[in-house]
Parts: structure tokens; C-alpha cells; sequence
């Protein structure tokens, strides 16, 4: 059971690096500790006093951690997903968890333009084949396009409805699939929804912007992936978990079903780099890094020291995950 009496000197404890906007919002409530990495063993000895703990990266909030934290008051993320928080043991101890939707969505859109542009421009290629002196390479290959070609949005929330938007100056047209979302807000977005095995028949251009449930794990999968039109791309900023493995994409690569990949995410984290798929040059990727902007963490940070600071005050938090623990 918690201890209901207060730490003599409480503690915020991040599981990562936590910005300084949001340890001049706490600084007051107690001293901002972090983590040397994510393991439990790492962790647990600086919950003792701790009043709010911080999930960074690739941190999992198990029963353990939070049974650690006899004073927890709250328990916050610094992103959209809160997956590797174990929201039901967090719940019994009426500890409510708090996240950050939206405050990183535009940066996760800009980047998913940035490496289908990447992609089909073969960016990274012809920087190379100029550093090597190869001129003539420019007569060897052509570039693709996004004008006039298809944007599959697998997932139309909040990421999936900017990145829509930020396609239609590219003249493309998209598709979404999404069986939460509602087709008439998204027709007035410029968004047709359409089943699953529709969209992968009929996209130059795969994004995913899902959430991670026992729903979506493995929603691209050899099967799947068997439908997709040959020469297309997929990127994936959302979740590893999405995606039933590296050996169904490098398949279709191999093949020339998939034209190239953009990965920001793995299953598990950090990503194992001994995959022959890491080899491939059109294979792009970053250790789950593009949506890490400047604007971008400091919306994050702020957002989610706001809200923990509202939990700490008394006061309803704007984004939490299990209201219900407030009444």
C-alpha cells in the first residue's frame, strides 16, 4: 500500500533527459532526478521519495516500478503512446497518468513527408554518387514523384489529418484507413476512408500513423503486404509494433514490391542493426528521432510539466489517461 504522508524532500524522476522548460514548471514540487537508463534496477532506488515519474524513450512503468513509488502522485509521458505504462496497476493506486497527444504531431507529419520526398527522390543516393565523383550517375536512374501519385494514411487521427494536409499542395491524393474515424470529417479534410486491403492496392505512398494495440500489432504482415502495388513506399513513424517484423519488409523490398522503406520506429527498441535489411540503401532510418524538434519537445515538455503540475496542485490535468482516478 502507498505511504499517504508526504516525502521530506520529493523527488520528479524522469526515466531519460527531461528539457529545461519542464524542470523550471517543477521545480518547485521537488528536485528533478534522472535516471542513469531505463532498467528497474536503475530506477527503483530513486522512487523512494519520488512524487512524479517521467517515461522517457523506451522506459516501461511496470507494477514493480510503481509499487516502488510509495508516494507517486502522478506518472507522466512525454509522447502520444503510453503502451509501456501498466495504466491498470497505475489505476488501483488512483494515480492518474498523463500524456502529451498532439503537442508532437505536426513534427511526426513533417518528417513522414520528409522521408517519402527522401525516398522517391533518392536524396541519400545522389549525394553519394556526387561525393564520388560520378557524374554520370544523373543518366542512370530517375527520380519518382508525389504529384498525381496516392497517400495511404493508416490511421486518420491527429498525425494522420496534418499529414493529409501537407500532402494537398503535392497534389496527392489520399486515402485513409481508419475504422474509428468519421468519413464525413474526413471527406471535409480531403480524406477518402477506405478498407485496409483497398488502401494498400492502390498507394504509391504507405504512412503509418496508428497507435499500438493488440488490433494493429501486425498489421503489416507478408499477407498484407503481398497487395501493395509494386514500386510503392511505406514509412512508419508510429509504433515497431505495427509491423509483423523486418523480414516481411525486406522481402518485398528484395522483390521490388516496396520501392524503399522509411523506419523511425522498431519492435523492440532499441532497434538490433544486424538485420541485412539495414544494409539496403533504401532502407532509411533514425533511432526514433524525427519527431524530436525543437518546437516540437518543447510543446511535449511544457504540455506534460503542465499537467503535472495540475495533478500535484489538485487541479484536472488536460490530458490524462484514466480520468476516472480523479473523482
Amino acid at each position: 500500500m502507498p505511504n499517504l504522508t508526504s516525502p521530506r524532500h520529493p523527488k520528479i524522476v524522469g526515466t531519460g533527459p527531461i528539457d529545461q522548460v519542464a524542470i523550471d514548471i517543477l521545480r518547485p514540487f521537488g528536485e528533478v532526478v534522472v535516471a542513469p537508463n531505463t532498467k528497474e534496477e536503475s530506477v527503483i532506488p530513486l522512487l523512494d521519495e519520488a512524487v512524479a515519474l517521467v517515461v522517457r524513450g523506451d522506459g516501461k512503468v511496470t507494477a514493480r516500478l510503481i509499487a516502488a513509488g510509495r508516494h507517486l502522485k502522478v506518472i507522466a509521458r512525454s509522447g502520444v503512446g503510453y503502451e509501456n505504462v501498466d495504466i491498470a496497476v497505475a489505476s488501483e493506486r488512483k494515480i492518474p497518468v498523463v500524456y502529451t497527444p498532439g503537442a508532437g504531431a505536426r513534427a511526426v507529419a513533417e518528417a513522414a513527408m520528409a522521408l517519402m520526398l527522401a525516398l522517391c527522390k533518392h536524396i541519400v543516393h545522389w549525394d553519394q554518387q556526387l561525393k564520388a565523383g560520378n557524374w554520370k550517375s544523373r543518366h542512370q536512374m530517375k527520380n519518382g514523384d508525389l504529384d498525381d501519385a496516392t497517400l495511404g494514411i493508416i490511421g486518420a487521427g491527429r498525425i494522420g489529418q496534418l499529414l493529409a494536409q501537407m500532402a494537398r499542395p503535392f497534389n496527392m491524393t489520399v486515402l485513409a484507413y481508419d475504422p474509428y474515424a468519421d468519413a464525413e470529417r474526413a471527406a471535409e479534410r480531403g480524406i477518402e476512408l477506405v478498407p485496409l486491403d483497398d488502401l494498400l492496392k492502390q498507394a504509391d505512398f504507405i504512412s503509418l500513423h496508428a497507435v499500438a494495440t493488440d488490433e494493429t500489432r501486425g498489421l503489416i504482415n507478408r499477407q498484407r503486404l503481398k497487395l501493395i502495388k509494386r514500386g510503392s513506399y511505406l514509412v512508419n513513424l508510429a509504433r515497431g509494433q505495427l509491423i509483423d517484423g523486418l523480414d516481411c519488409l525486406y522481402e518485398a523490398m528484395q522483390d521490388g514490391r516496396l520501392a524503399g522503406v522509411g523506419l523511425d520506429v522498431f519492435d523492440p527498441e532499441p532497434a538490433r542493426v544486424n538485420h541485412p535489411i539495414f544494409e539496403l540503401p533504401n532502407c532509411l532510418t533514425a533511432p526514433h528521432a524525427l519527431a524530436m524538434t525543437y518546437r516540437a519537445m518543447e510543446r511535449v515538455f511544457r504540455s506534460m510539466a503542465e499537467d503535472i503540475a495540475a495533478v500535484l496542485t489538485g487541479k484536472q490535468p488536460r490530458f490524462v489517461v484514466n480520468p476516472e482516478v480523479m473523482r
